[in-house]
């Protein structure tokens, strides 16, 4: 459907998103493009489009080369869709007239045809009863659920998106997800460009992997996400799959921690629950524990890892040598009293344990951080 042959897009002489580009998009192929921000993803969608024509190389379109001098773009255009994450809906023309406007014009629909065939989209993307609100009366998710009922009403062979869901909240981010599937469910090519990681690998076929203006790998979501073969790949997977940090003062910010949790789970499609032990554990560990024993100065690095078996914590703490493991097995045996039963540390440690599939403490006296503690937290499947 789509032959890219050696493209290169210069803005500047220091502003060159896409460098020297090839590849083929074929017809119901569903892609998704990922890589670090500013690599060219979006562009490359313009460049496909011929909103940002490249400056140099070759674009086909079913055979058909769309950047030669004198090709009708408007007959691009009308089987190249294209949905913008900022909606780029008109703001005086309600939902219904936004759908309508560009089949009475482009299409030459009479319109009758393009309100009946605005309907039928707006009751697909689940808004049939806001065909008469403007978009300051709807959510973000709903613009974006409107501007692609737009894009189909067109009838484009190719739907690209670009970000759709970039400044959605979780909520609505679902909604647009919801029919993005639909409509790979009907065998349309779409290309998309995401940052939500558990999308890009539930959605389609092949996988782009795009860094410094070049697709570095593409192949199956299973490929590029759990057998990355490029380098540049396996360095920004493996980021998806941890989150790291510094912990300097007993003023522990564990919301932002949790929304961590929240947005990495998301991304890896792991289950709730184990996530929830995690915050646990940081929380019983931290804040009833460490904080207790560490001195006044003290630095604490953490690390939490999702790997194909589970997820883990590393912990590595200043100080002079405290086994941490040895503390939590000893505070989580049986109470000789009452006074131990009320010991906060105590209720912490088993509580810890409770999550911890097991436990494994090191210390090194030459390292900035000594003390390093691993727990590995029951899967809890």
């Amino acid at each position: 459907m789509f032959r890219i042959e050696n493209i290169t897009k210069r803005f500047s002489e220091e502003d060159v998103p896409i460098q020297n580009l090839s590849a083929r998009v074929n017809k119901g192929d569903i892609i998704a493009l990922i890589g670090p921000s500013g690599t060219g993803k979006s562009t490359l969608l313009r460049c496909l489009n011929m909103l940002d024509p490249p400056t140099e190389g070759k674009i086909f379109f079913h055979d058909q080369e769309i950047t030669a001098k004198g090709y009708d773009l408007t007959k691009l255009r009308m089987k190249v869709g294209m949905v913008f994450q900022s909606y780029n809906l008109f703001n005086h023309l309600t939902a219904i007239e936004n759908i309508m406007m560009p089949q009475v014009r482009l299409l030459r629909k009479t319109e009758q045809e393009a309100y009946d065939r605005g309907m039928e989209l707006l009751e697909r993307v689940g808004l049939k009863d806001k065909y008469l609100q403007y978009p300051s009366q709807l959510s973000g998710g709903q613009k974006q659920r409107v501007a692609i009922a737009r894009a189909m009403a067109m009838e484009p062979e190719v739907l690209l998106l670009d970000e759709p869901t970039s400044s959605l909240d979780p909520a609505m981010v679902d909604e647009v997800h919801r029919v993005v599937r639909m409509l790979a469910d009907t065998g349309m090519t779409i290309m998309i460009v995401t940052h939500d990681m558990n999308f890009a690998r539930g959605l389609g076929n092949r996988v782009f992997f795009m860094d410094r203006g070049v697709i570095c790998e593409e192949g199956t979501p299973d490929e590029i996400f759990d057998n990355p073969k490029k380098p540049e790949t396996i360095q920004f997977i493996k980021k998806l799959r941890i989150i790291e940090g510094d912990i300097h003062s007993k003023n522990y910010d564990l919301m932002t921690f949790t929304e961590q949790i929240l947005e990495m789970m998301r991304q890896t499609g792991q289950l709730r629950v184990n996530w929830d032990s995690a915050v646990v554990i940081m929380d019983e560990l931290l804040g009833n524990i460490l904080f207790t024993l560490l001195p006044e100065s003290f630095r604490i690095h953490y690390c939490l890892e999702c790997g194909k078996e589970g997820l883990g914590i590393v912990l590595g703490y200043t100080g002079s040598r405290l086994d941490m493991k040895a503390f939590l097995e000893e505070k989580s045996g049986k109470a000789a009293s009452l006074e131990d039963m009320e010991d906060l540390t105590r209720i912490s440690a088993r509580m810890i344990m409770g999550y911890a599939k097991d436990i494994s403490y090191t210390y090194e006296e030459d390292r900035e951080l000594p003390n390093q503690l691993r727990i590995e937290i029951r899967n809890i499947a």
